[in-house]
């Protein structure tokens, strides 16, 4: 598979910049991606702020720890949710002509995130980022999340989207 860019979703970050568990694998997979020359280019997607940490930011310190080239990773600093990911990331890259992406996202959360990116004009490649094995109580609750917030996603991009005949 070869995309025009990797795109890693933001996640929690310790107001250290320390990656919590999740964002670590998110950035492993973004990294070995780059590594296997999936796409030339790292989008790191998220303007979420932990403590004095901007998650993008700290995204792409940790991909330069693993070996990505500094001018190889994007910032999208916008974003605070997962269809803002996609409409900040469309900003960026559609003026390049560039249409495919490769989303790194935790597993579980990867069917909303390749939605949201559709929905910008995307052609999508998941690359998950396994969890580990969650207990029930946790599993419903990130289901009931994911369900509550593709509704309002899919709310927020309807507003969002170029009026026909507009062009990204």
């Amino acid at each position: 598979m070869r995309v025009d860019a990797i795109v890693v979703l933001g996640c929690r970050f310790g107001e250290d910049g320390v990656p919590s568990e999740a964002a670590a694998r998110r950035v492993a997979r973004a990294a070995q991606a780059f590594g296997a020359q999936v796409a030339p280019r790292v989008v790191c997607s998220g303007g979420r702020r932990w403590g004095p940490v901007v998650e993008a930011v700290a995204l792409r310190e940790a991909l330069v720890a693993l070996g990505v080239p500094r001018s190889s990773a994007v910032l999208e600093l916008a974003s605070l949710t997962t269809s803002e990911n996609a409409r900040f990331t469309a900003e960026l890259l559609a003026p390049q002509g560039f249409s495919s992406v490769a989303v790194v996202t935790c597993d579980w959360h990867l069917p909303r995130a390749q939605q949201s990116f559709r929905a910008f004009g995307f052609q999508v490649h998941p690359l998950p980022a396994p969890s580990p094995p969650a207990p029930p109580l946790a599993r419903a609750r990130r289901r009931l999340h994911e369900v509550c917030s593709s509704w309002l996603d899919a709310r927020m991009m309807a507003q969002a989207r170029p009026r026909q005949g507009a062009s990204w």
